[in-house]
């Protein structure tokens, strides 16, 4: 299980150094996300994807929970007119409608509003980006977070470390 540590670094070239350093000490660069200023050019280091930037995975949460549960109630219902109308009563109803609504609210919840929604999580480091500092992201393995940690102060003490993220979800 990786954990997410977060850095608050000055500037471009320092971000450059830690990237380096990162890279000599075997950390992969797909496991390294810097993020600055729209519009800032990182040159050549790893940038986060949409998925880190915005919130499409707590929407897309969000969106399950509350579609399934909706298509779960709007599929008892079908269920009660049917056996109320002297229909065949089909139970399959309730389960179509609970996965159509899941599905839904991925859709809506997730990759229409969560896409273009920024961050909740990062909210914290907008002030620090706004002024031009680099936010790295870094996911390492739970027993390699210290050594990580340690690499990056001792070599740069103008890194700021803002702490772990206990779990790294599976997707995005």
């Amino acid at each position: 299980m990786n954990r997410r540590l977060y850095f608050i670094l000055p500037d471009v070239e320092v971000s450059r150094l830690v990237l380096r350093d990162l890279l000599l000490a075997r950390v992969s660069e797909d496991h390294m996300h810097f993020l600055g200023k729209r519009g800032m050019d990182l040159e050549d280091l790893p940038e986060a994807t949409s998925a880190e930037r915005s919130d499409i995975t707590h929407g897309m949460q969000v969106g399950i929970v509350s579609g399934a549960l909706g298509g779960a109630i709007i599929g008892l219902g079908v269920y009660g007119m049917q056996v109320i109308s002297g229909m065949k009563p089909m139970y399959e109803i309730i389960l179509l409608l609970f996965i159509l609504g899941a599905a839904f609210g991925v859709w809506v919840s997730g990759v229409l509003i969560g896409s273009s929604t920024p961050n909740t999580k990062l909210k914290q480091f907008e002030h620090a980006i706004d002024e031009g500092h680099i936010l790295l992201m870094l996911d390492v393995p739970k027993d390699k977070v210290d050594e990580v940690r340690e690499l990056i102060l001792k070599h740069h003490p103008e890194a700021e470390d803002h702490g772990i993220e206990p779990t790294i979800p599976a997707f995005p």
